[in-house]
């Protein structure tokens, strides 16, 4: 179920996007989000946050790593189980995308975190 795509104005770049996921992460919700990657302009910075997620679909997040892998905007998920974690890195997405520190604290100060840097 896809939870909402919405402007980040928290981030460093004004043409960011914050992905909020919610429910189930199925096949459906990953085509959304690889959508709204397709739609985002040249240079985006995105914001996956999957933290509220209840129930992951293997099939979906394997989904999911094929669109991060060819995506050339900058990516960065957060939210996931170790399982998924392992399954994006085993698959190709880079590290550097992949944010399990910042998975337990809310994405508003994890924004506000990263501008302070």
């Amino acid at each position: 179920m896809l939870g909402g795509i919405v402007p980040n104005r928290a981030a460093s770049k004004p043409d960011s996007l914050v992905i909020r996921m919610d429910g189930t992460f199925d096949v459906e919700a990953a085509q959304n989000v690889l959508g709204a990657l397709k739609r985002a302009p040249r240079g985006s910075e995105v914001y996956v946050d999957l933290s509220q997620v209840r129930d992951f679909h293997d099939n979906a997040v394997a989904a999911l790593a094929e669109g991060l892998v060819d995506s050339d905007l900058s990516v960065s998920v957060r939210g996931l189980r170790q399982h998924q974690y392992r399954m994006l890195r085993y698959l190709g997405v880079r590290s550097n995308a992949l944010d399990p520190g910042l998975a337990a604290r809310p994405l508003d100060a994890s924004l506000a975190a990263l501008e302070s840097r």
